[in-house]
């Protein structure tokens, strides 16, 4: 899984924007690899000379510096730039719960979330994989169905586990 940082409403561009308002480059440094501090020094400085000239100007100066800025992060990262994506009016409630815990200092409702959301979702599976479990053994349709469930159930299992021993 891979968070999604090429949005305007992303992580790289919230720094970018940080900033360019505070006119210190450090602010987006941590998101670019060593190797590419100096293109977005670059970009960064031209930005500001730009951004003086008039209100479009540096609408468009920044656009262009968060393009810079999230090109760069996903380059270092070995993956590729396909433009900014438009913020997200209706982020997933679990980004939302992620960003208020940030703020907060406090993680007991996203903790609360998580754990119930896989909770149901494991037992839904799982549920499903029960009520399926015995079929008719001549009835090739419904064991099609019960294998199927059983693999959705163990692969998802599988994949959790797996991203859980990424971190």
């Amino acid at each position: 899984m891979t968070l999604q940082c090429d949005g305007m409403d992303g992580l790289v561009v919230k720094a970018a924007e940080e900033a360019l308002e505070m006119e210190n480059i450090d602010y987006v440094f941590p998101f670019i690899r060593e190797r590419y501090e100096d293109e977005l020094k670059d970009a960064f400085e031209r930005t500001l000379l730009v951004r003086e000239l008039s209100g479009d100007a540096a609408e468009l100066a920044d656009y262009w510096f968060f393009e810079t800025a999230v090109r760069l992060h996903l380059k270092g990262r070995g993956m590729a730039y396909n433009g900014l994506r438009p913020s997200q009016i209706n982020k997933k409630p679990v980004i939302k719960m992620a960003e208020q815990a940030v703020r907060t200092e406090n993680m007991n409702d996203l903790m609360n979330f998580i754990l119930n959301s896989i909770k149901e979702d494991v037992l839904s599976r799982f549920d499903d994989v029960i009520s399926k479990k015995d079929y008719d053994v001549t009835d090739v349709d419904d064991a099609r169905d019960y294998v199927d469930s059983l693999l959705n159930f163990f692969g998802y299992m599988q994949q959790l586990i797996e991203f859980m021993e990424e971190g």
